[in-house]
């Protein structure tokens, strides 16, 4: 049985990290990004998840998602935040794309997550001298990636260089479990097929200034630990720089997108590229970006991290926070408000206004084109995205313990700490 996430890397050393580990179901996908196009229609399409708070403009002065969201598409229901990452497509031979779905991650389950990711909290360890953790505040927001680079320009004595990475999932690979961003792993994507999809790897920078919850770039408050890359558990280095000397969580994520659909060689270019492209034209993968905005209960995320210090990633492990079942996070979904097919079936051109730009020089916007700039109030949520199996278990379903400790119980039984009504009321129309 293979274990193809980050959390079976790191527990093969003697002392394992700290973190917690958890799925979040798919709460909408539309062109809204209320860090970089605050109150406007987003240049390009978004996959989000957490809190159904979320809304195109997310103005911190009035809004606190931990109090305004009713419900959640995460795992801990405390976890009202929201995370947002670019949509891959498909480009067919004639010319029109088709949405890739994304599936189920290893030991994530009881339950299939409709879509979304697997969001990871590391604490530090030794050698690292910032071992006073501190969870983010209220009004905290960061981005990591950048959306219209289009070549591997960053060098590679960098952090950044490893922020974000894919790994191409072989039928049964026995190897291939390391640490993500290091040997075995692509900046780019990947040009081969891959048999059991593509996984994106996005780290989040560890380090904060101490002062600004936010940046006028979204990234300059916070900062990726110094020193030179290690492929051990230190991710990216070691100390926090002086700039930024107040260690945060290790935000990651993991995205699992199932191109297995699309593994016909009828239906790859000739010419020896990939037909794989994000929302934002981009055919190489090196734009891959996401986006965080803080939004758990009261001190939920600082009690977890002092007390949830075991290296599993089973969320019921995690005493100090409430757990819900797949049901729930599933069911909370909000509405699409921008009149433009984006998933379920092929379309034309990319939403937006984002032709394929493969650089090397990096992407321009593109503006003056016809696509939606407007959005209206919609009535009922959009349904969630159909569920996909993914060619791994989700939990493990004995006979006895798990083998290794990492999977979950199929017959454990989160709570559904979140009930009643789950629509979100539709924005004003503008």
């Amino acid at each position: 049985m293979q274990w193809k996430s980050l959390l079976a890397s790191v527990l093969v050393a003697p002392l394992a990290h700290a973190l917690i580990r958890f799925p979040c179901s798919q709460l909408v996908t539309e062109r809204s990004d209320p860090l970089v196009t605050p109150g406007i229609v987003s240049p390009h399409l978004h996959q989000v998840v957490g809190g159904n708070a979320f809304n195109f403009t997310m103005d911190p002065s009035n809004l606190d998602p931990a109090k305004a969201a009713t419900c959640t598409t995460c795992r801990f229901a405390e976890d009202k935040s929201n995370y947002w990452t670019a949509v891959m497509y498909f480009k067919h031979p004639n010319g029109t794309y088709h949405r890739v779905r994304q599936m189920p991650n290893h030991n994530t389950g009881p339950g299939l997550q409709a879509g979304g990711m697997t969001v990871y909290y590391f604490q530090p360890r030794a050698p690292t001298k910032n071992l006073n953790i501190k969870a983010f505040a209220p009004g905290f927001r960061m981005i990591v990636g950048h959306p219209y680079r289009r070549a591997d320009d960053i060098p590679t004595t960098s952090p950044e260089y490893r922020s974000t990475s894919y790994r191409c999932f072989d039928e049964s690979d026995p190897g291939n479990n390391g640490v993500p961003g290091f040997a075995g792993d692509s900046f780019g994507l990947p040009k081969k097929m891959c048999p059991e999809g593509i996984r994106s790897n996005i780290y989040f920078p560890q380090c904060w200034d101490g002062i600004n919850l936010d940046s006028e770039d979204h990234a300059s408050h916070v900062a990726h630990p110094a020193g030179p890359a290690s492929d051990g558990l230190q991710i990216f280095g070691t100390d926090c720089p002086d700039t930024h000397p107040v260690r945060l969580p290790l935000l990651f994520m993991e995205i699992i997108w199932d191109t297995r659909p699309f593994n016909d060689k009828s239906l790859w270019p000739t010419d020896g590229t990939q037909p794989f492209v994000f929302s934002m034209g981009d055919p190489t993968g090196f734009g891959q970006h996401a986006d965080y905005l803080f939004g758990w209960e009261g001190d939920s995320l600082q009690r977890a991290m002092e007390v949830c210090t075991g290296g599993d990633g089973i969320p019921w492990n995690c005493p100090v926070l409430t757990t819900q079942d797949m049901d729930t996070m599933n069911s909370c979904r909000q509405a699409n408000k921008i009149d433009e097919i984006v998933e379920n079936q092929y379309i034309d051109r990319l939403p937006g206004c984002n032709p394929l730009q493969d650089g090397p020089t990096s992407a321009t916007a593109i503006e003056n084109c016809d696509a939606a700039s407007t959005w209206t109030a919609a009535p009922t949520p959009t349904a969630a995205p159909a569920l996909v199996t993914p060619p791994w278990p989700v939990c493990w379903d004995g006979p006895g313990p798990a083998p290794n400790g990492l999977a979950p119980l199929c017959d454990s039984k989160p709570t559904k700490a979140n009930s009643g009504p789950l629509v979100t009321p539709p924005p004003a129309r503008r």
